[in-house]
């Protein structure tokens, strides 16, 4: 180890003193440079044995190491007497001085190569001398002093180690030493994970020993860690391994070669982290969740603790207007992340957004869209400790140091800002680091942009929907209803406000139409379409049609707006509107419920005992197919039954199918005695209690039944004779109800009625009355002409019947039923005492 270290410190100058003329070889000073980069490295034990031969050897003479480790160096040389020199120029080294020089050597294709040497000084390796001998081709167009050669063990830029079978050092050059920080002396004899502890030692070590016992190189393996010589911030190295075999075939040592390899890592740990950002930023279209991803990107791999604060416009979905950025209160965190537990709440005690500026600073960076880096925190600096001493004493507490203040803007408008701060991390933030914080923030800022201009469009399209959707049902006598919308979730440009629709219209004779649809698609154009389609089944509805012809002329109206989008009917027989329905008629005296569908999940029925079913209706086509029939089904209930329709937004999802969502409401709704508002809570708390997918529509109904006390019927000959009969009958029977007030009214509608069947009509006329917050009288007959309206002159005799009706009635109307028609009238008996009083 002496003779190393002598050799090692020897000057290059004591080296020329010596006489040249005994070595043969050309002397140093001649040859041309050595390219470092290119150098091929040999290791020569006793004899002249190769026992190291590295790549670049072999690239330089085209042997491989399996040719050469074992065997006698001098072969490789062409001239008689080189043996000879050979050895003189080993006990020359033995002095402890190294040799430059160039000599020819033979390549493995027959070449002579002309090759510029350095011999170091001799070596201990598992107690047998070795030689460290480098070599490069020579330039003959260039000449320079053997110096050159010297700098490849001392001064290259590439660290050079030899290592004993025991893993211990007995030599190293120059770069080695400055790379990590412990000197020489002290690291001769010594292991690895001995010196240095910021390093995985342990892994290189096994690393070593593999190589040693498999006798197999091991080329560029990367690593990082920390060394004695730049303790404050985390280097890359890439380190090369190889077996030193002597003549014997025997394992005398490792030699390593390493580099600094941090900027080449830096950056490719930087870019991997663009791409991920790329990735993780803005997965969905919710501003605060797009904050949040930005803070947990950033750490820890750019800061150990980032925040990221929105405007308060921009979480409302407005555009921030510049000076709105002058006032720190108006921002709110959206995003906070740390590596440390208790600093996000130590910071976020503070109250301020930027509570690490420097106070000298304020927040007109925002105005105008630079970015802060402030490389040195300095908690003892005078400013700090004498106004804010709180601040001061978080930065000394968390150990937080290096500071990152980044806009968040998009398209010309500042929407926030990042902060970044370093405390675990030792290393200070460079300008590479604030470029690579824009890059993200940058990133994240466009997602943030695009979420707010949604919001503001799902919140439009939110109210649009909400507008055409009814604001309060009305089941009349004959229901009671309860009903819940719940919108989609936001995600990847769709969601949000769908085309889910629900109603409940009031239809004479006490009965009540049930209604759901669902239009494909989200948005303004499916709410705007969703408001055509209720405002068409509400006018189709007055008509008193069935379920199964109100669907044909919805669909033939859907069919109707798709030729006027698209302009064309052969396109529109090819287009589908995608849109459902679900129509129920209730009538409360029959007990009858009478339903169609197009397409749309059949309702839930549950009896008052709570059994659940769930009937099979005839599907229908979806509406806009044209050409396929419509069919009813009537099911008769016990009074106290609850029916539910909804949309396949509640019992359908990308995780579960449509049966496995239809037990569960069924299940939801299995206790039909408790209040609708909590039945319509438990079934959609069930879709597991974040957004849902599709929008989800609830629409429940519990039904019930007119008693005789609240209708009457009566059915009367053709004869115009029973004219005086009805009337008289009606008369009685208002009395009965106590609706006198309106008896003079009801005779005179029911007179005209009965007359006009009479006159029109064969066969026997039935005459119904029925008290509900509204007297009802109903007249049927077995013709299906429908009466029309007339406005009779002066001097008619006749055609003044409907007239009157339509003059004395609240409103009266016309519905056909299977043998015949009825014409009814309803009168306003809210605000009769005797009605209060019944």
């Amino acid at each position: 180890m002496d003779v190393v270290r002598r050799g090692q410190e020897e000057s290059v100058a004591s080296d020329e003193a010596r006489p040249e003329s005994e070595l043969g070889f050309t002397p140093r000073g001649s040859p041309g440079p050595l390219e470092v980069a290119n150098a091929a490295t040999v290791v020569i034990g006793p004899g002249g044995i190769v026992v190291g031969w590295t790549r670049a050897a072999e690239e330089l003479l085209g042997y491989p190491a399996a040719e050469v480790v074992g065997r006698s160096a001098a072969t490789l040389l062409t001239a008689p007497g080189d043996r000879v020199r050979a050895a003189a120029v080993a006990r020359r080294c033995r002095t402890g001085a190294s040799w430059a020089g160039t000599a020819i050597v033979r390549a493995r294709d027959g070449r002579h190569v002309e090759a510029q040497l350095r011999v170091s000084p001799p070596f201990s390796l598992d107690g047998r001398e070795c030689f460290l001998v480098s070599a490069g081709e020579r330039n003959p167009s260039q000449t320079v002093s053997g110096s050159l050669l010297e700098g490849l063990l001392t001064r290259s830029p590439i660290g050079m180690a030899v290592m004993d079978t025991e893993l211990r050092y007995v030599w190293l050059n120059d770069t080695l030493e400055r790379a990590g920080g412990v000197p020489r002396e002290q690291r001769l004899g010594r292991r690895l994970s001995d010196l240095l502890p910021g390093l995985d030692a342990q892994e290189l070590e096994r690393l070593m020993a593999e190589v040693r016992d498999t006798r197999t190189p091991l080329i560029d393996h990367e690593y990082t860690g920390w060394s004695w010589a730049d303790p404050r911030r985390q280097h890359a190295y890439s380190s090369s391994f190889f077996p030193l075999v002597d003549d014997e075939d025997r394992v005398r040592g490792v030699c390593y070669l390493v580099m600094d390899v941090t900027d080449r890592w830096e950056a490719r740990q930087r870019l991997a982290l663009i791409k991920e950002a790329s990735v993780r930023i803005g997965s969905t279209l919710d501003l605060e969740r797009t904050a949040q991803e930005l803070a947990d990107v950033a750490v820890p791999r750019l800061s150990d603790f980032a925040a990221v604060d929105l405007l308060e416009p921009v979480l409302h979905g407005d555009e921030p207007t510049v000076q709105a950025v002058d006032t720190s209160p108006l921002m709110r965190r959206c995003g906070l992340r740390s590596v440390r537990e208790g600093t996000p709440e130590a910071v976020d005690r503070l109250g301020e957004h930027v509570g690490f500026l420097p106070p000298h600073h304020d927040s007109r960076y925002l105005v105008d869209g630079d970015a802060m880096l402030i490389p040195s925190l300095d908690p003892d600096e005078e400013t700090w400790a004498r106004d804010y001493p709180e601040r001061a004493r978080t930065m000394r507490e968390f150990g937080l140091h290096s500071l990152l203040v980044v806009p968040l803007r998009a398209r010309g408008v500042t929407l926030g800002q990042a902060i970044f701060l370093r405390s675990t991390n030792p290393a200070p933030f460079v300008s590479d680091d604030l470029l690579l914080a824009r890059e993200l923030v940058d990133r994240a800022a466009v997602c943030v942009d695009n979420a707010r201009r949604y919001s503001r469009e799902r919140a439009a399209a939110l109210a649009l929907q909400r507008s055409l959707l009814p604001s309060r049902l009305i089941g009349g006598i004959a229901l009671d209803v309860a009903s819940r919308y719940l919108p989609a979730q936001a995600r990847d440009g769709g969601g949000g406000v769908g085309g889910d629709w629900f109603d409940v219209i009031q239809l004479s004779g006490a009965r009540a139409a049930l209604v759901v649809g669902d239009v494909v698609g989200h948005g303004v154009t499916a709410a705007v379409t969703m408001g055509r389609l209720r405002t068409a089944v509400r006018t189709l509805a007055d008509m008193e049609l069935p379920p199964e012809e109100l669907l044909a002329h919805l669909d033939d109206w859907a069919i109707r707006v798709i030729e006027e989008e698209t302009g064309d009917q052969a396109a529109a027989a090819a287009t589908v509107l995608g849109a459902t329905c679900l129509y129920a008629v209730y009538d409360p005296i029959t007990r009858r419920c009478t339903l169609a569908r197009a397409g749309h999940p059949p309702p839930a029925i549950v009896t008052p005992d709570g059994d659940v079913t769930f009937p099979e209706l005839p599907a229908g086509p979806p509406l806009g197919l044209g050409g396929l029939p419509f069919e009813p089904a009537e099911i008769e209930l016990p009074e106290g039954s609850l029916i539910a329709l909804y949309s396949d937004g509640l019992v359908e999802s990308p995780d579960q199918d449509i049966d496995a969502g239809m037990s569960r409401l069924g299940q939801a709704l299995a206790r039909p005695e408790r209040p609708l508002d909590e039945l319509c809570t438990a079934a959609t708390e069930r879709l597991g209690g974040g957004p849902p997918f599709d929008d989800v529509t609830l629409l429940l109904a519990r039904t019930h039944a007119l008693t005789a006390e609240r209708v009457a019927s009566f059915e009367f000959p053709s004869d115009p004779a029973v004219v005086a009969n009805a009337r008289a009958e009606a008369g009685r029977q208002l009395s009965r109800w106590g609706l006198t007030d309106l008896t003079m009214t009801a005779e005179l509608l029911v007179s005209e009625l009965v007359t006009n069947a009479i006159r029109y009509a064969s066969g026997p006329v039935r005459l119904r009355l029925i008290r509900q917050s509204v007297l009802t009288c109903e007249v049927a007959d077995t013709s299906s002409t429908s009466p029309r309206l007339r406005h009779p002159r002066t001097l008619d005799e006749g055609g003044r019947g409907l007239f009157l009706v339509a003059q004395l009635a609240r409103r009266w109307g016309t519905r056909y039923v299977g043998e015949g028609k009825t014409i009814w009238a309803e009168l306003d008996v809210r605000h009769t005492p005797e009605a209060v009083a019944a």
